[in-house]
């Protein structure tokens, strides 16, 4: 299984354009050492297959596709992109899929909460209607396995397990529903020669049973890494929300990610979806170092894994 990193920051990329934080402020001037990053999104591949899997559509899809050769087109009216996995109905997450609107057929899996509320009352969903078929969405249950095709129903060599993962509505439909537990999930992706596994967990509001068996015995995990701490927000002045209140477990901390996750068996542990104030992001920080010496990694755009 090949896994590229196409995108690694959370909602606004790093730097963020109207964010003039030490981070966004260092990176844009070169003062820090940190790398630039769009924001999540990540191509997954079966070893000796030819197309992907993109797992989240980012609003910076068309550029993130530009840099990685192995998405080019191939012929006229071509893409080696088989599919498209959406976890949450977060606009970074999904608002790519607009962009993808010329005439191309598309196959997405989605809950049926994210498919309603990204479809429901949205008119700007008419430019993925231009012709009959032209996206086809697969609707994912929670704890079912579902074999991964394309849009012609050929197989990817991926199977996928949809992972309960707490979490909450996306902004714009927030106090417009109840909340369903189908709004976030995680992916347990497998190669099906191999039986190679990634657990892709990126938004994480706390750690259940479901999400540490879900990573226990992973070949890799991509894990939210969203914020440092509980209070990175309010203690800038740049909100008043906590990471907790914005359904992001922390990392740092006694009762953060790295703390819990200590000792689990999963093999390459990386963090993703990176907000731009979060210090992890400084490559030189005591944050950074603390991940490092913990056994993570941080995701940085074109990162790639070979399970």
């Amino acid at each position: 299984m090949l896994i590229r990193v196409l995108g690694s920051a959370a909602g606004g990329g790093f730097p963020q354009w109207n964010c003039g934080c030490d981070n966004c402020r260092g990176v844009r001037d070169g003062t820090i050492r940190a790398r630039a990053r769009t924001q999540e999104c990540v191509a997954v591949s079966a070893d000796g297959a030819p197309g992907w899997v993109l797992l989240n559509c980012s609003p910076e899809i068309r550029a993130q596709i530009e840099s990685a050769p192995t998405l080019h087109p191939r012929a006229p009216r071509h893409s080696p992109i088989s599919a498209i996995l959406l976890t949450n109905g977060d606009l970074d997450h999904c608002l790519g899929l607009l962009s993808l609107r010329e005439s191309h057929r598309l196959i997405v899996y989605a809950t049926d909460a994210l498919e309603r509320g990204f479809t429901r009352g949205n008119i700007l969903y008419r430019t993925l209607e231009r012709f009959p078929g032209q996206v086809t969405w697969r609707v994912l249950k929670i704890g079912r396995e579902d074999e991964i095709v394309d849009v012609e129903g050929r197989p990817t060599g991926l199977t996928l397990e949809t992972v309960p993962v707490p979490g909450k509505p996306p902004l714009h439909l927030e106090g417009q529903r109840p909340v369903d537990p189908e709004d976030n999930v995680g992916f347990r992706i497998r190669e099906v020669v191999t039986g190679r596994v990634l657990a892709y967990l990126s938004g994480v509001a706390s750690i259940t049973g479901a999400v540490r068996q879900a990573i226990a015995d992973a070949d890799a995990v991509f894990f939210d890494g969203t914020f440092w701490s509980s209070d990175e927000l309010p203690a800038l002045g740049l909100g008043t929300k906590r990471a907790e209140e914005m359904a992001h477990l922390p990392v740092g901390g006694p009762t953060g990610s790295l703390a819990q996750l200590a000792g689990t068996r999963a093999g390459r542990r990386v963090y993703i979806h990176v907000n731009n104030t979060n210090p992890m992001l400084r490559e030189d920080s005591r944050e950074h170092a603390t991940v490092a010496d913990a056994g993570w990694e941080v995701a940085w755009d074109g990162m790639e894994l070979r399970l």
